[in-house]
């Protein structure tokens, strides 16, 4: 895989966090953001990344105009006074929910076949679809200060071949972390060598940015507890907290134990989910596990999202704690 990227100055990245589609849309409704969980992720998300007080007054940084509202809100006179905060190294990628896979579903992007109009009318559906979602998540977190800068992998220069990253410039995800900025990619239709095009998840991205970018940890905020050992609406469905990954990218459950230790996870995928869904959310986690970094898989706009976001899982996991954790065990 060709990649471009340049050595990232002082200090390290810190987290990754994938916010899921389902968490921060209402997956069933078409186009429609959870409003409610969003802000709460973002409110958390701030205080996960600042640097001492979180006392200090934020600042909002979307000076456009809102729906709803005949007036726009700018906090321009406030700056003067405000001394510098510091913020912790992150890099956000979120899903699409009920932007983008509608459209790339009905025309069968993900399958390819750019010379087909439909194909070709349903990737330009598809990338307004998903980049709309991504300007109202980097606006929802630039209203809680946070300094956002939306980046799609397709504009970005990334392309795949045969479905799988054949060429990803990070230059540009690495100068913008470096002058301060905080970026915000997304799941994204992308050019494909063999097959002409295909939707690239944003499981996947992560996956290729931690393999690079080396942060500390990662989180996927999702909209249920973890992963369980069935769907979590069947009854009896058990929550795995913990998944040890082996050296060669393999992974057993280790707590809880399981009275069938050949007992596979089974998952459910919604019929319009083109990226694969938790399938592909635990494949791409163990691979990131494999490097030696902790993974948490949590339900997002919870007291379990703050203690995974904020780090202090990493030297001990409290019994209370709800979510899944994957790591690496020799």
């Amino acid at each position: 895989m060709e990649l471009n990227l340049p050595e990232i100055r002082s200090r390290s990245i810190r987290c990754i966090v994938k916010l899921g589609g389902a968490a921060i849309t209402h997956k069933n409704e078409l186009e429609k953001i959870h409003d409610e969980n969003l802000e709460i992720v973002a409110c958390q998300l701030r205080q996960a990344m600042i640097e001492g007080s979180v006392t200090s007054k934020v600042i909002g940084m979307d000076w456009s105009k809102r729906s709803g509202s005949s007036e726009i809100s700018c906090d321009v006179d406030d700056l003067g006074d405000q001394e510098s905060t510091e913020f912790s190294k992150f890099v956000v990628v979120h899903g699409a929910g009920s932007f983008g896979h509608f459209q790339a579903s009905k025309s069968g992007v993900h399958k390819g076949g750019l010379e087909k109009p439909i194909v070709k009318a349903g990737f330009v559906a598809t990338r307004i679809s998903v980049t709309n979602l991504n300007l109202e998540i980097v606006r929802a977190l630039a209203r809680e200060g946070i300094p956002t800068i939306g980046m799609s992998p397709f504009s970005c220069g990334w392309l795949t071949s045969n479905r799988d990253v054949a060429s990803a410039d990070l230059s540009t995800v690495a100068k913008t972390i470096d002058s301060g900025f905080v970026p915000v990619l997304h799941g994204d239709a992308l050019l494909d060598n063999i097959l002409g095009c295909t939707i690239l998840s944003g499981d996947v991205i992560i996956r290729h940015l931690a393999d690079h970018l080396k942060p500390e940890y990662v989180v996927f905020l999702t909209d249920v507890l973890g992963v369980y050992d069935r769907p979590p609406i069947e009854p009896d469905a058990v929550l795995l907290k913990e998944i040890a990954v082996g050296e060669d990218g393999s992974w057993k459950v280790v707590n809880p134990v399981l009275e069938n230790t050949d007992k596979k996870v089974d998952y459910s995928v919604a019929a319009h989910d083109t990226t694969g869904g938790m399938e592909t959310k635990i494949s791409e986690a163990a691979m990131i596990a494999k490097l030696g970094i902790d993974v948490y898989i949590v339900k997002a706009a919870t007291t379990h999202s703050q203690r995974a976001l904020s780090g202090d899982l990493r030297d001990y996991v409290p019994e209370d704690w709800l979510g899944t954790i994957i790591r690496f065990s020799k």
